[in-house]
């Protein structure tokens, strides 16, 4: 019976824990990115059945090679599709997140005795003791040498045309652009943790809004900007790409001893970051909202508008802990066969959360 009673209690205090830890900043956006790579994974499973399906029908000789190539085209733009409605709603899930933690309405994550801490001071000496052993074995214990992180980045977006983006054809404030997505972080050395490979794949969502009341329209090869017919409450085109990023990260976090060893963390002090990325186009779409004779019409236009299929560029970023200023640049231009080229960047703010 005291034996059960332990038990009980222990269980207790576990949950109690748990619930305390899932109130933090950190603990629910590692829970979106949690359900996000799930999401992934999910769809990705979905897709490879479907595609051994279209292949076993081209073994039985009941498709051609064309249709077989069809479907999985069809299968795989679904899956695409799926993919990007639900990590949508992560997505607002993530922002709402963001602002709660901008209002102060979040706590932070700190250092405090917790439940089990105080059930052991309350129990015996022996409890307590093995207690106290496993505590200071996990604080000795270093990272380790590859690490995960859930990235979040936001900002303002826009095209640099003739090298400069004054005067620009786009809002400055009213163009934004998202990212998120999950890393990789690799110690380069093993006993030095100055240099870093950091990796990952991120969808990125690049937004432009234009001034003076024109909208995108597509002419044979030609994207051009003219003006709207009627007065326009808001346009806004907006690209989404999948890519995967790559960085040379330096992290200034310094080692610690102990007893001896040598500890090594990361993203507790200043890092700074220099790569790029790679990827391509998932969809482009223009939304145009505006008043006809009273009434509010709300338009979705999907299509190409002759944007790149490919996109790649140069990023940086250099902040403190989890929370950085981020850079990026593509280096080829937005539209393929645009008379003047045009390059898409943004500045922002980026957060990698450990």
């Amino acid at each position: 019976m005291k034996n059960f009673t332990l038990y009980i209690a222990l269980l207790a205090c576990l949950l109690a824990s748990k619930l305390s830890a899932q109130d933090t900043f950190e603990a629910k956006a590692k829970a979106i990115a949690e359900k996000i790579e799930s999401i992934t994974k999910e769809e990705k499973a979905a897709l490879k059945l479907e595609i051994e399906s279209v292949n076993k029908e081209l073994e039985a000789g009941t498709i051609t090679n064309e249709q077989a190539d069809e479907k999985k085209l069809k299968f795989a733009e679904t899956r695409s599709k799926n993919i990007e409605t639900r990590v949508a709603v992560e997505q607002q899930k993530l922002e709402e997140l963001v602002n709660q933690k901008v209002e102060g309405k979040i706590k932070e994550e700190e250092f405090k005795p917790n439940t089990f801490e105080v059930f052991f001071s309350k129990s015996s000496g022996k409890n307590k003791e093995k207690y106290q052993k496993r505590r200071d074995s996990i604080a000795r214990t270093s990272e380790r040498r590859t690490t995960s992180q859930f990235v979040f980045a936001m900002g303002v977006n826009n095209l640099v045309t003739d090298g400069a983006v004054a005067n620009s054809d786009y809002k400055y404030w009213g163009s934004h652009f998202y990212e998120w997505g999950v890393t990789g972080n690799t110690r380069i050395f093993k006993n030095d943790n100055l240099l870093h490979l950091k990796y990952g794949v991120s969808l990125m969502y690049n937004n432009l809004r234009p001034t003076d009341n024109r909208v995108f329209v597509a002419n044979g090869s030609q994207t051009d900007l003219v003006e709207f017919q009627y007065n326009l409450d808001d346009s806004r085109f907006r690209n989404v790409f999948i890519t995967a990023p790559l960085h040379l990260e330096f992290d200034f976090t310094k080692a610690k001893n102990d007893d001896g060893k040598t500890i090594f963390r990361t993203h507790k002090s200043v890092r700074f970051g220099i790569g790029g990325y790679g990827g391509f186009r998932l969809k482009s779409k223009q939304k145009l909202c505006f008043e006809v004779d009273g009434n509010n019409v709300d338009t979705k236009e999907k299509g190409d508008f002759n944007v790149n299929d490919f996109i790649y560029g140069l990023s940086t970023y250099i902040g403190y802990k989890q929370t950085s200023l981020y850079l990026k640049y593509d280096l080829n231009p937005l539209f393929k066969d645009n008379a003047i080229d045009q390059n898409n960047i943004s500045l922002g703010v980026r957060f990698d959360f450990n």
